[in-house]
């Protein structure tokens, strides 16, 4: 009987971490690049806005759709999130995201626990509603294209 050095489920483990990271780096962050390339589990980027906006749809590991939308260059400005869990907005606000918790931080206590607006100089994000039913946005105010405003984001 011939002995491995790993086990089972040492192997299943290093598998999913595997999986996890590759699904991570598959999309982008605020303020990245929309790859390019066909991502499995998203839709192809489509013109959207008059062709202002290139616009892509995912849905994450907690059934959340995610709407990715990005200038003609690829530079991702916005992010519009619906469905029954919060979307990971550490990964989707990338290096956003201690502007989101400081501004988070300095909004708690306001007495709405369905709703929030944080708003930075550089980054705004909106999210609420109720459980299973969470909705929001995320987008870089000074990076809308011209004639794109915030309503569009959705």
């Amino acid at each position: 009987m011939s002995r491995s050095c790993f086990s089972q489920s040492a192997i299943a483990c290093a598998l999913a971490m595997a999986a996890c990271c590759a699904s991570v780096s598959a999309h982008a962050e605020l303020g990245g690049t929309m790859p390019a390339q066909a991502v499995a589990g998203a839709s192809a980027p489509r013109m959207v806005l008059n062709g202002a906006l290139r616009e892509r749809t995912w849905t994450d590991a907690g059934n959340t759709t995610i709407n990715e939308y990005a200038t003609s260059t690829g530079l991702i400005v916005a992010y519009a999130w619906q469905g029954p869990t919060m979307p990971d907005l550490h990964a989707l606000l990338g290096k956003y995201a201690e502007s989101y918790r400081s501004g988070a931080a300095a909004a708690a206590g306001s007495g709405n626990l369905h709703a929030s607006r944080i708003a930075g100089s550089d980054v705004i994000v909106e999210s609420g509603g109720p459980m299973r039913g969470y909705v929001g946005r995320a987008w870089l105010p000074a990076a809308l294209p011209a004639g794109i405003t915030s309503d569009d984001i959705q």
